[in-house]
């Protein structure tokens, strides 16, 4: 089965706790919204508070489980920040049934020999250190689920490097190597399954600042990916662990 031919039933993930990163665009947004319509209770992450609240309010007119904001500047924030976002979350809901992180940013593509090293450890710090940082604070909540599903967001040049992805390729490499520390370490201990998933070619805003000559309307809308995204959040995907999945393969 491909995963874009996962053909998700109306109630698939109903009474879930499902936290987003990078919420307020993209496939963020997509998948949040995705992941309502199918029943969830979305939690909203990211750093611009009206893009969330413009999610929110779609969500809520749709008549979807009524998400909640946390807006949160992965650029910025610090270890006692996620700490905190930790505890509000488990007085809330006691839990958590999943959590994709999508949040990133692209950074400079240029030679190594010219790369900027403070935007260097500005795109390690959104992603790569923040996935970290958030995934530790959150794995109790996510222990107290009897089934959860942790999603990180991978690329091609994560698993394959070309030129002039420096930085934001070496993080892709390094979260690649989270999941799978992560994976190995949760396999027989809780109920956690972890993996990530390549979106591939998609049109968002990051993909037409990479390629500003490619005609964005070639590739899938976020929309469109949402199998791939609901069959790993949902029941379906049980004993699938410590995988490095692509959305188009």
């Amino acid at each position: 089965m491909t995963l874009l031919n996962y053909l998700p039933r109306e109630n698939l993930l109903e009474g879930r706790i499902l936290l987003v990163t990078g919420a307020g665009d993209g496939i963020g947004k997509a998948a949040s919204v995705g992941f309502a319509r199918h029943g969830a209770t979305v939690i909203l992450a990211g750093k611009t508070t009206a893009k969330l609240e413009a999610v929110y309010d779609q969500i809520v007119a749709a008549g979807y489980p009524q998400p909640a904001i946390y807006p949160i500047h992965f650029g910025g924030a610090v270890f006692k920040d996620y700490e905190d976002m930790a505890i509000r979350l488990d007085e809330e809901f006691g839990r958590l049934d999943g959590l994709l992180h999508n949040a990133a940013m692209l950074g400079p593509r240029t030679p190594i020999a010219s790369t900027d090293p403070a935007k260097w450890l500005e795109v390690m710090t959104v992603n790569l250190n923040a996935p970290f940082m958030l995934t530790r604070c959150l794995l109790p909540l996510l222990s107290a689920s009897e089934d959860a599903s942790v999603i990180f967001t991978s690329s091609a040049v994560g698993r394959h490097a070309r030129a002039y992805w420096g930085p934001y390729a070496v993080s892709k490499f390094g979260i690649e190597g989270l999941m799978q520390v992560l994976a190995d370490e949760v396999e027989a201990t809780s109920n956690i399954r972890v993996n990530s998933l390549n979106p591939g070619a998609t049109d968002t805003a990051m993909r037409r600042q990479a390629y500003p000559a490619e005609n964005p309307e070639t590739n899938p809308s976020p929309e469109m990916l949402l199998p791939a995204y609901l069959y790993l959040m949902g029941p379906d995907s049980m004993g699938v662990h410590g995988q490095a999945l692509d959305a188009q393969a």
